[in-house]
């Protein structure tokens, strides 16, 4: 395959889809952990979030069916596998974690497909769920594909808590075939003290002093080489074998919250991904385990870390993500170096829009709601049944908190639809209500949702309570008419997990642009 190329939607239809045979040197996934967190960018210069994924699954009549086919009579795992999924379905029946295990099983078996004989892998995960991963593995590779538990050490001020200070994550090595044919390349050398440190503490060592009631960090009138040399490495020292091999319990920092790594742009904002990975961290497995000229997958890419070490250490790439935003912080991650990358998947255009709608439902949705800057709501998140809530935008007008209904409708449409959102505006009393189209309304859907009447923001301006905005009028740039400016649960408690909209004033600037 060529490679260099970014793919949006959910990485098991496209691994099914795009992905050959064993196509694929190296694959380094960092999934979700299973935190039962529902993570959001921060937009660094105000409060305003954006929901990336969510962090937890449900029992479903999607995992039931995943479940279903993993063990059934022409299920693609190997028999170990099934048994061991049958075990843990007894053991844990429908509850955490294991709709969890069943969407992880069925991607690892297709990644385990694209994988070359001679490659390897490096899946990142944390205590939650490593024992169970682990296992899963064992099986679907086999128990002497196990290469190593790497340790990700990182630092961190620590916070008090009546247990051991969690500073690690685990990255498990498995290898494709049971030999030693595998691309590995030894690593030496260290790691010097980044600048920021150097220039707030020196070389003397840090403490965190709590005598106070709460971290005040300070130093000790020692000096400090840190950790180990074993544990180190210079990026322009690969090549000098002066030092000890790499161990397989690795010191890399974390970024910095001022780093300039940090600093991601999202809809020309600053914006902070919440589980971004030290760019260090994915070089070290990138040169130790592929060659230039090879091809690595990431399949749950994020912000694109582990491709644009690739890229910049001359290696084919593949990222995968089912999160339209990420796809445009990569985009903007790469045009920093000056590289476009090939982008499919996610449309540019009403033709890209239908082809979207046609072949990935919630795919076409998710895309939707984040071109209305608004947050994707799935499973738990919409309340008991399907009530017709594809997203919401949370803002506030003068000192009132409100929820703005997005619904998404891919097909045709009558003016049944508008009706039904009015309900659910007044069921849920939200605000107001958007109707976000693939097609053009009818006339007799402009005049339910203009009789529908309008809302009055505190300056006294109006606009109207349901809106209706086609996929096309997404793609020119056009927003939801909102009142005032967006805030986040920490404006108010209670108030739901909001993101990032226009402010009113923005949104009719652009329309009279328009």
């Amino acid at each position: 395959m060529a490679g260099n190329v970014l793919y949006y939607g959910d990485n098991l239809h496209v691994l099914r889809k795009w992905i050959e045979d064993e196509s694929v040197d190296l694959i380094y996934l960092d999934p979700p952990f299973n935190s039962k967190k529902a993570y959001n960018q921060i937009y660094k210069d105000s409060k305003a979030q954006e929901q990336v994924f969510k962090d937890y699954w449900d029992w479903d009549d999607t995992a039931d069916e995943a479940y279903r086919q993993l063990v059934g009579v022409e299920s693609p795992a190997p028999k170990p596998a099934i048994e061991m999924l049958q075990a843990f379905r007894r053991a844990l029946g429908k509850e955490d974690p294991m709709p969890y295990l069943v969407m992880m099983t069925e991607r690892l078996i297709e990644l385990r497909r694209v994988l070359k004989p001679n490659g390897s892998m490096y899946l990142h995960c944390d205590p939650t769920a490593s024992h169970y991963l682990k296992i899963i593995l064992d099986t679907l590779f086999a128990p002497e594909c196990f290469r190593n538990e790497v340790i990700w050490r990182y630092r961190r001020w620590p916070t008090k808590s009546r247990r051991f200070q969690r500073m690690h994550d685990v990255l498990l090595f498995y290898t494709k075939n049971r030999g030693n044919e595998h691309t590995f390349n030894t690593l030496y050398g260290y790691e010097k003290l980044a600048t920021s440190t150097l220039k707030t503490f020196g070389t003397k060592k840090q403490v965190a002093d709590f005598s106070s009631g709460h971290r005040k960090p300070g130093v000790e009138n020692k000096e400090t080489q840190g950790p180990p040399l074993t544990d180190f490495w210079e990026v322009d020292d690969l090549e000098r074998e002066d030092g000890l091999p790499l161990s397989d319990a690795w010191e890399v920092s974390v970024i910095a919250p001022i780093g300039r790594e940090r600093k991601l742009m999202l809809n020309g904002k600053v914006v902070h991904f919440k589980t971004q990975k030290p760019l260090k961290l994915l070089e070290r497995v990138i040169r130790a385990s592929s060659d230039k000229g090879q091809l690595v997958l990431d399949p749950f890419c994020g912000c694109g870390t582990a491709v644009l070490a690739a890229q910049m250490d001359g290696r084919r790439w593949i990222g995968i993500d089912i999160a339209p935003q990420a796809v445009d912080i990569i985009r903007n991650r790469f045009a920093e170096i000056g590289v476009e990358p090939r982008v499919e998947g996610l449309p540019v255009d009403y033709a890209g829009a239908r082809k979207l709608a046609d072949e990935d439902k919630l795919g076409f949705q998710r895309w939707m709601v984040y071109k209305a800057h608004g947050r994707q709501l799935e499973g738990r998140q919409r309340g008991p049944g399907d009530k017709g809530v594809d997203g919401e935008i949370i803002f506030q007008d003068g000192g009132r908190t409100l929820r703005c209904i997005l619904s998404v409708k891919g097909g045709n449409t009558n003016p049944s639809a508008v009706r039904d959102l009015i309900g659910t505006v007044s069921n849920e009393n939200a605000f107001m209500g958007v109707l976000l189209l693939m097609n053009e309304p009818s006339k007799s859907m402009r005049d339910a949702a203009r009789d529908a009447g309008h809302v009055l923001s505190s300056s006294g301006h109006e606009c109207r309570r349901i809106q209706i905005l086609t996929a096309q009028q997404l793609l020119d740039g056009e927003r939801p008419e909102l009142p005032g400016r967006n805030v986040t649960p920490s404006d108010r408690p209670g108030v739901r997990k909001g993101q990032v909209a226009l402010p009113f004033e923005e949104a009719s600037r652009k329309r009279k642009r328009s």
